[in-house]
């Protein structure tokens, strides 16, 4: 008998994903779910971006360089300038999304069995990429209580060992939306040259800052030679499905390593990538109305949830995401139970448990990661749902 294994058995299921068969259930029943569990923002696509890609002059849609197109690196160069990242076009790879982007910097700075650590909770894709690269995740753990202010430099010393290659951080962060202050961006920075690890930037959501100043790995003087940034268009532009990313780095030999990973997958995609050419263009203004929409409906969230008995939610300093502490007994059970058990009004919400989001067991059972990508009316209609539904649940913790 042929046994065959599998190495993506052990790849973590996501937590974002992984209630969808139960939501889909829900809608079969004429349940309205208002989907608070991922980052898929509401607002619309800029139409400027869109028309290139519907006048764009094609005869054959022809492979990209490997690198992206020079003209489209070349755009690129001048956006990195608008937030003062000074790069080249030599500096910059084109991804299919900021995944590909975060999976070319563990391939390529990463060996199977080197331990990458990550500020806890983080990003759960994380988990799957160093799974793929054969990396061991080490996490270090931020609370609730502080906000998920970055944990203590002591902290990370004592899990460097010589398999320690690199530190992740994504600011503002997802899932949290911490923005980490440039007094712990420069922490990083000494730590990383005083072990020689990379600096994995995950730089997904630059642009919605609301409390504080965005300090990017590549404003520390000094570090270039170990700072990968991974970037994308995807919640910019409110562009998910375009999959068009970033990597990007001033360390030659890395990005060498790195084009040869871009080589084997051809290119990244053509008709992305005239959108974001005329993205690049867009005015900076641009981003005022989507970022004051995120802060309103930041605030209408974080204020309904702490006004719950029993509920603690932290004020986000940017992102579009927020971990809340509910009553309840487990994240999993309560967020599934939503979907299967419960309505109010013929309506229900959709959360992502933050046990997924963590690389400890056990912790996070009682948090859960909400998205504020829905307007003001829907955010405030999910809230009703969830205040109804914490009075109803069976493992209420009281």
């Amino acid at each position: 008998m042929l046994t065959i294994s599998f190495r993506g058995k052990d790849m973590p299921a996501s937590p974002i994903r992984k209630l969808v068969p139960y939501a889909e259930a829900a809608k079969k029943k004429g349940i309205k779910v208002y989907h608070l569990n991922i980052g898929q923002p509401d607002i619309e696509t800029p139409p400027a971006i869109l028309d290139a890609v519907r006048n764009a002059d094609i005869k054959v849609l022809e492979y990209s360089h490997s690198a992206g197109n020079e003209s489209y690196r070349k755009k690129l160069v001048q956006y990195y300038k608008s937030v003062g990242i000074d790069v080249t076009p030599e500096q910059i790879i084109i991804t299919t999304g900021g995944s590909e982007a975060i999976m070319f910097g563990f391939f390529t700075c990463l060996n199977p069995g080197d331990e990458v650590i990550i500020p806890e909770p983080f990003y759960a894709n994380y988990n799957g990429f160093a799974c793929a690269a054969g990396v061991s995740v080490v996490p270090i753990t931020s609370h609730i209580e502080n906000g998920f202010a970055l944990p203590p430099i002591a902290d990370f010393e004592k899990v460097i060992t010589n398999k320690t290659k690199a530190i992740i951080i994504c600011s503002p962060n997802n899932p949290t939306g911490y923005l980490y202050s440039r007094a712990e961006m420069e922490a990083l920075k000494e730590i990383c040259l005083k072990h020689n690890l990379y600096l994995f930037s995950d730089e997904a959501y630059r642009e919605f800052c609301y409390d504080g100043e965005y300090v990017s790995a590549m404003h520390l003087q000094g570090l270039d030679q170990n700072t990968v940034l991974m970037d994308t268009i995807s919640k910019r532009y409110s562009a998910c499905g375009a999959r068009l990313g970033a990597f990007v780095t001033k360390n030659k030999e890395v990005y060498d390593a790195a084009m040869k990973f871009a080589q084997a997958r051809l290119s990244p995609p053509g008709l992305a990538q005239i959108m974001g050419e005329a993205a690049v263009d867009l005015p900076a203004s641009y981003f005022d109305a989507p970022k004051s929409e995120y802060l309103s409906r930041r605030d209408v969230l974080v204020s309904r949830l702490n006004a719950m008995l029993g509920v603690f939610c932290p004020n986000p300093g940017g992102a579009f995401y927020a971990i809340a502490k509910l009553p309840i007994d487990d994240a999993d059970k309560f967020c599934q139970w939503l979907l299967e058990d419960f309505s109010y009004q013929n309506q229900t919400v959709m959360l992502a448990p933050a046990t997924g989001f963590y690389g400890t067991p056990g912790l996070g059972k009682s948090e859960v990661r909400l998205a504020y990508v829905l307007n003001v009316t829907a955010i405030n209609a999910a809230m009703d749902c969830l205040e109804k539904a914490l009075e109803q649940y069976p493992g209420r913790v009281k």
